[in-house]
């Protein structure tokens, strides 16, 4: 379990909560036509989730002393991509998975069509509040922010990432070429969620942004390393998932590549690499060190 102080908890819950309430608002009601696609996306976004994406979105804003609710905006945007990815993800042609986050997926619950469709809704809906508000002072930042999301969430990023582990499906992998699939696949959008939050803020100079930047490429990976040993040591209760799913699909892991012990080690080396690269912030980055702690230290 985490070992998080109960400040953290609350301010944790206080995020999700505000998060959650940005996501309600922004979502188009379902009273609205379409209303079985507006329905659909209501129901694969809403009320499940960690919401690890704003924190840490909402946790770098706090370097960058950004307004929580320009943060809010752009937490909302990424977490509609990462939602997006997840209804796609679970359709048969992908990996023909039938639960997420604890209940029926978005094809299960609607149909494959209308799930198709929810994705391409939410992906155009992210980037749409992306232009719609004003979430920098600089308007030339909120362009590289857009441009951001973009490659983070395109074919060299998350959409590529999930083209290589498709292809990767029942053959081996070195250790190299599975951090380059999960650099794309999982960790580009969590990098995207932390470097748009610390840009609706002030602007950092170049060191503290690398040193921003190289928190967010480890502290995605170890992302990556911890659901791949939940996978297979979590329940699907635990998980709100199907567990052991990538095994039986004869999918590289890290735990098929390095072991359990191996992968628990690694998960803590990036940790530690990740804390290290935040210590350029002082105090201001006290979020995002308990965030870190509690997405490597979540279930061990």
């Amino acid at each position: 379990m985490t070992t998080n102080p109960p400040d953290f908890q609350r301010w944790t819950a206080a995020q999700q909560t505000r998060i959650e309430a940005q996501l309600q608002a922004l979502l188009p009601s379902a009273e609205l036509a379409p209303q079985r696609l507006h329905a659909a996306m209501r129901y694969a976004v809403l009320g499940g989730g960690k919401r690890v994406r704003p924190l840490l979105a909402f946790a770098a804003g706090e370097i960058s002393a950004a307004d929580p609710a320009r943060v809010a905006i752009a937490g909302a945007a990424v977490e509609m991509i990462h939602a997006y990815s997840l209804v796609h993800d679970d359709l048969p042609c992908m990996d023909d998975d039938v639960l997420r986050r604890g209940k029926p997926t978005c094809h299960v619950e609607y149909d494959e069509a209308t799930a198709l469709l929810v994705g391409d809704a939410l992906q155009s809906l992210a980037f749409q509040l992306l232009a719609e508000y004003r979430l920098a002072d600089d308007p030339a930042v909120q362009l590289e922010m857009v441009k951001l999301l973009a490659a983070a969430s395109g074919s060299r990023g998350m959409a590529g990432g999930q083209a290589i582990d498709l292809a990767a499906t029942g053959k081996t992998l070195t250790l190299p070429e599975l951090e380059f699939m999960h650099i794309h696949k999982t960790g580009a959008i969590i990098r995207a969620a932390t470097l748009l939050g610390v840009r609706c803020g002030s602007v950092l100079d170049k060191k503290e942004f690398e040193r921003l930047d190289h928190f967010a490429k480890c502290i995605g990976l170890a992302f990556q390393v911890v659901d791949d040993v939940l996978d297979t040591e979590a329940s699907t209760a635990t998980l709100g998932k199907t567990a052991g799913k990538d095994a039986q699909h004869n999918k590289p892991t890290y735990v098929s590549v390095l072991g359990v012990a191996e992968s628990k080690k690694l998960a803590g080396e990036l940790r530690a690499d990740a804390l290290a690269a935040l210590d350029v912030f002082g105090a201001r980055a006290l979020r995002l060190r308990e965030l870190a702690d509690f997405i490597v230290l979540r279930k061990f």
